[in-house]
């Protein structure tokens, strides 16, 4: 399976989210799956670093606009790199090319990393495809978003989007996961 990870782009390398990262992606290339990134650091270095490490294939998609406004390189973890002129491109490109999508703690670039490939879903313009949300912070998160907007967010919507605790629990997710559905 192709496998998009969002994370955060400033999680420290000496940090607890940047070793589950690493570990994240080292898990999923020792499963077979190409894995997508961002392609910067970060998360998505971790995730890169740790499915390079374990012999997988990483494919970084990054873009023009990014780099423009931001000093930024692509990470040198990546056996491809897909660079898009605009940030909108790159969204689009990850949450569309994956078959499932995972999303580790960030920040508003997840956020929305997260609500674009769920929103895809809900409005039928992508297939059915799991996301992924690992970590607390998600679930309470949209827990919240839940509540408060509870009328606006029905059962079949709220099925789209899985949580699991930590990287362990999320790569047993991926592994019962069958190609087919994904």
């Amino acid at each position: 399976m192709n496998i998009s990870v969002f994370g955060g782009s400033k999680t420290p390398v000496d940090s607890p989210d940047y070793h589950a990262a690493l570990e994240l992606g080292r898990g999923l290339a020792q499963s077979g799956h190409t894995v997508l990134t961002g392609g910067y650091g970060g998360s998505m270095e971790a995730v890169s670093r740790g499915a390079a490490e374990a012999g997988g294939e990483v494919v970084g998609v990054t873009c023009l606009e990014v780099e423009s406004w931001r000093p930024v390189k692509p990470n040198r973890w990546l056996s491809r790199e897909v660079k898009h002129a605009t940030l909108n491109q790159r969204l689009l490109d990850l949450v569309t090319r994956c078959d499932l999508a995972v999303a580790l703690p960030g920040g508003v670039g997840t956020l929305t990393e997260v609500a674009m490939a769920w929103n895809l879903m809900v409005v039928a313009v992508n297939p059915p495809r799991p996301i992924l949300l690992v970590g607390a912070g998600w679930e309470g998160t949209f827990q919240s978003f839940y509540h408060g907007l509870d009328a606006y967010i029905p059962a079949p919507d709220r099925r789209l989007l899985a949580f699991r605790p930590d990287v362990p629990a999320a790569l047993d997710f991926v592994r019962a996961c069958p190609p087919a559905a994904a």
